[in-house]
């Protein structure tokens, strides 16, 4: 017997999804929801002709629109939403009412955490809740968990995580490979940690280091970004003396962003600018988004995740680390398929009933060692090391 999949957005990332749903899922109906139904069809079809099976289906629907949402997913086993993070809170309430597993991309934790303040309404429907299940906050949160599983005990908790291109066009040395909004979010937003066993809120575009990888990658910069700890640092306060994570991104790129955050023109509030209003963070958008796009380039995503503390008694470090790029088989983006692939993850653990009632956060709902399985079925290459300090 195969589940039913709701996909709501079906830009890159929920094509992605809706993808990974129809192969690995035991997916026997898709239906990939967009306000554009040209957008819903393309993607419709392109997951059917990629996969051989007639599976997934379009619909056109406004997920502003919360009762029309609530009928597209009742009767559905399992709903992912791929749209931007702001409206995620509308539609975890419209799946609880509509008794449908709900997970999304996130993107905001306040938003998150309103989230998870509704599991005892998700238990009640006897479904889960399981937001910001992107790339960072996500499939990075998992692979912390596991790192931290393959210790005894884990105090300090570093993360390195970031999409880039292959190959980086100056000035910007970067390639946008989802949704801008998302990006500036995550420039703009104070990171939130946990250091000498308390939580910190910690200035973004701060705190530049160097990071060596092997060729071809070699040397990255890393630095403070909003969001990518999401709730980890409320659920293990008191367990963990650290936990931090940095956004890797090629040289360069920090000081030129670094000048726009300074600047103010990631700021929300609207300014007058002669006799019109405008508000500061669209227009970086409209200016540095034509900046980094280049559809025909290939992107790279790295997660690497290191855990210190105590394995049989003696001190001890764990490595984790993911790096994938572009596949040219299936014309998917690394970022598509480390965020696209691993909520859709998410979205069939829910299916099948492997994760809790409820509503709660990746690092307590989503098991880490049969979610690192299901990446490395997937091809998605996770590696590990653990060794004496």
């Amino acid at each position: 017997m195969g589940y039913t999949y709701v996909v709501l957005g079906a830009g890159r990332q929920g094509t992605a999804a809706a993808y990974d749903m129809a192969r690995w899922g035991q997916a026997s109906r898709i239906v990939l929801a967009d306000r554009d139904l040209e957008v819903a069809r393309r993607a419709a079809a392109r997951v059917n002709e990629m996969t051989g099976i007639a599976v997934a289906k379009a619909a056109q629907v406004d997920v502003t629109d919360l009762e029309a949402v609530e009928r597209l997913l009742t009767g559905a086993d399992a709903c992912l939403s791929a749209v931007p993070y702001y409206y995620n809170l509308g539609i975890t309430q419209a799946a609880i009412r509509a008794r449908c597993n709900f997970c999304d991309l996130g993107g905001n934790t306040e938003i998150v955490r309103q989230q998870h303040a509704l599991h005892e309404e998700a238990r009640a429907a006897g479904i889960s809740v399981i937001p910001d299940c992107g790339q960072v906050p996500g499939l990075g949160t998992t692979l912390i968990v596991y790192a931290m599983e393959l210790l005894d005990e884990a105090i300090d908790v570093y993360m390195w995580d970031g999409g880039i291109p292959q190959n980086p066009r100056p000035p910007f040395n970067y390639l946008l490979t989802f949704h801008i909004a998302g990006l500036t979010n995550e420039y703009a937003e104070p990171a939130v940690f946990i250091r000498n066993w308390e939580i910190v809120t910690v200035e973004p575009m701060t705190e530049l280091e160097t990071v060596e990888f092997p060729p071809p990658i070699g040397r990255l910069e890393a630095f403070v970004t909003g969001g990518g700890t999401s709730t980890m640092p409320w659920t293990f306060r008191g367990r963990l003396r650290t936990l931090q994570n940095k956004t890797l991104r090629h040289p360069g790129h920090f000081a030129q962003l670094r000048a726009f955050y300074d600047l103010g023109l990631w700021d929300t509030r609207p300014i007058r600018v002669g006799e019109v209003e405008v508000v500061p963070r669209e227009v970086f958008h409209a200016l540095f988004e034509p900046k980094v796009t280049f559809p025909e380039d290939r992107d790279r995503v790295i997660v690497r995740v290191r855990a210190v503390g105590k394995k049989e008694g003696r001190d001890a470090e764990a490595w984790v680390e993911l790096i994938d790029d572009y596949d040219e088989a299936t014309g998917f983006t690394a970022m598509e398929r480390t965020t696209g692939w691993s909520a859709a993850i998410v979205a069939e653990m829910m299916a099948r009933g492997d994760t809790p009632r409820g509503a709660g956060g990746v690092e307590t709902f989503v098991p880490a060692r049969p979610f690192v399985a299901e990446l490395r079925r997937r091809g998605l290459p996770v590696t590990e090391v653990v060794k004496e300090l």
